[in-house]
């Protein structure tokens, strides 16, 4: 199973990293992305422990979500691939999708 990344999602990530890395948090910021980025790398074989995204709207169960030091990375699972659609800080309200 393919794992493939929204435009939408990749920007969201390297905003985060930048952000933090500008607040003079690099050490947090290299740890965190390791973090998603090794969770993700995981998802096709444990995508099913994840929990259903309680913010998107009429979820067929396919839209997942997982969180990680306050960060929610909501991805989809299709047939043959994985889509990663966005991350947020918990604190934010998603974007609708």
């Amino acid at each position: 199973m393919r794992i493939k990344w929204n435009k939408i999602a990749v920007r969201q990530l390297l905003n985060i990293i930048q952000f933090i890395e500008e607040n003079d948090f690099g050490n947090y910021a290299e740890e965190l992305e390791n973090e998603i980025l090794l969770k993700i790398r995981n998802l096709p074989g444990s995508h099913s422990n994840q929990s259903l995204d309680h913010f998107k709207i009429n979820n067929d169960g396919s839209y997942r979500a997982f969180e990680i030091d306050r960060y929610c990375v909501s991805f989809r699972v299709l047939i043959n691939e994985i889509r990663i659609l966005q991350i947020r800080h918990t604190s934010r309200l998603p974007r609708p999708f």
